[in-house]
């Protein structure tokens, strides 16, 4: 059996006594903005959905000197990722992503922000972001409890989640709560096509071994849970919370009005 050649290079086969047809290749989808905040950091899980969704990741790492878009014209979306520095922070890197979140808020497009992202956007929407008052953190899993919002949103919430934060924040005014905690109250809410996360639905198994190895000084504050308990709980809770993420991120991206995603791929 001989294989064919298109016009364009690809091997097909032909079918005998069948009209062989080529179909076109879909538009390429647009990018999603991928914002990170170490130079080892990756966008783990998130990346890995948004790939299989067929998106291209536009990673940038703002503390490191890479510009931001004046727009989202061209882009699906965008995330801000965690990191270990506060949005409270007076370095003008963090000030300028806070500042810029305002883009997405404007053109109405969707947002993510996953723990110090999350904090941006809540800092940009007026709210505040503080430590625990008695100092505790979470570090680890940690039980979450979906709002009736929340469950209309996205039904199936896993019952823990994965969390590395000492700091949490209030709830914008304007926003709509999706879920909350025990020690910090405000674990997920929406603000239009914006939505904020206080955990890490992105943490993989690779990246939770370095984070429990080279992030041992956060695991010895109040709350924390010891090295261990990480691993027993995600064979737990994993497989839920890698259903849910599916589903969360198939619907955020949604948000994108189909008329500007062709458009823009254009």
């Amino acid at each position: 059996m001989s294989f064919g050649s298109s016009k364009n290079g690809d091997n097909v086969l032909p079918f005998p006594g069948r009209r062989m047809v080529l179909t076109p290749e879909p538009a390429p989808l647009l990018p999603v903005l991928i914002v990170l905040h170490q130079e080892t950091s990756t966008p783990g899980r998130v990346g890995n959905a948004l790939r299989a969704l067929g998106h291209p990741l536009d990673i940038r790492r703002p503390r490191f000197g890479d510009a931001l878009p004046e727009t989202l014209d061209r882009h699906a979306g965008a995330v801000i990722f965690g990191g270990p520095m506060s949005a409270n922070d007076s370095d003008e890197y963090v000030r300028r992503e806070i500042d810029w979140i305002e883009v997405p808020l404007r053109e109405q497009r969707p947002f993510l922000g996953i723990c110090l992202g999350a904090q941006m956007l809540a800092k940009q929407l007026g709210a505040q972001v503080a430590p625990h008052p008695e100092g505790r953190v979470e570090v680890g899993y940690y039980p979450i409890r979906p709002t009736e919002a929340g469950h209309a949103l996205c039904p199936n919430w896993p019952e823990r989640v994965y969390h590395w934060h000492g700091e949490g924040f209030q709830l914008p005014g304007g926003a709509e709560l999706l879920a909350e905690g025990n020690d910090f109250p405000v674990q997920a809410f929406q603000h239009g096509h914006a939505f904020g996360l206080q955990f890490h639905p992105d943490v993989t198994y690779a990246m939770m071994h370095r984070w429990t190895t080279r992030g041992c000084v956060r695991m010895d504050s109040p709350g924390a849970h010891p090295r261990h308990l990480h691993f027993a709980v995600r064979a737990m809770h994993d497989v839920t919370e890698r259903a849910w993420l599916k589903r969360f991120i198939d619907g955020w991206l949604a948000r994108m009005p189909r008329s500007i995603m062709s458009e823009a791929a254009e």
